[in-house]
């Protein structure tokens, strides 16, 4: 028994299938991409953050978060021009560290902040390196990821 609202659907879908619609449509003749692997809840958003190349590191709760921020502080700071930049940044971080402190949320985990003196020490140490070493040479493709998936990142964390 069909209902009015189904006949009318089907008569629209032969129509399109006679003027030809459905033909050459992109993967036909082509296996479903996925089919023969076990099944995986996850898929949708590992799909989302492939298309849209949003960092892995957007999954992780806050102290991991922190953490690995202050792992990459170095290569963070190696770009910034002045010194004035560098304490600015640690600030920043150091901020939020602070704020998580306060009401800490996730997995317990260790996190401290950031010695700002020890950061400016280190920062001055890797621009006396570069200043002195001959410059590396260019590759074609950049060996961290680009400025703009920064922006977005710190754009996600607002």
């Amino acid at each position: 028994m069909t209902y009015g609202w189904e006949a009318a659907v089907e008569a629209q879908i032969r129509s399109a299938q006679e003027r030809g619609e459905f033909d050459n449509l992109p993967g036909a003749g082509k296996p479903i991409p996925g089919r023969n692997e076990p099944y995986d809840e996850g898929w949708w958003i590992r799909g989302f953050m492939e298309r849209e190349q949003i960092p892995s590191d957007l999954m992780l709760p806050t102290p991991l978060q922190l953490r690995r921020r202050i792992e990459q502080l170095p290569g963070e700071l190696r770009d910034l021009p002045t010194e004035e930049a560098v304490r600015s940044y640690v600030a920043v971080l150091n901020a939020e560290v602070v704020a998580w402190l306060r009401t800490p949320t996730g997995p317990r985990v260790v996190v401290r902040p950031v010695d700002v003196e020890q950061a400016v020490l280190r920062w001055r140490a890797d621009r006396r390196r570069a200043a002195t070493s001959p410059p590396a040479p260019m590759s074609p493709l950049p060996a961290e990821r680009p400025a703009r998936s920064r922006r977005r990142w710190r754009w996600w964390r607002r």
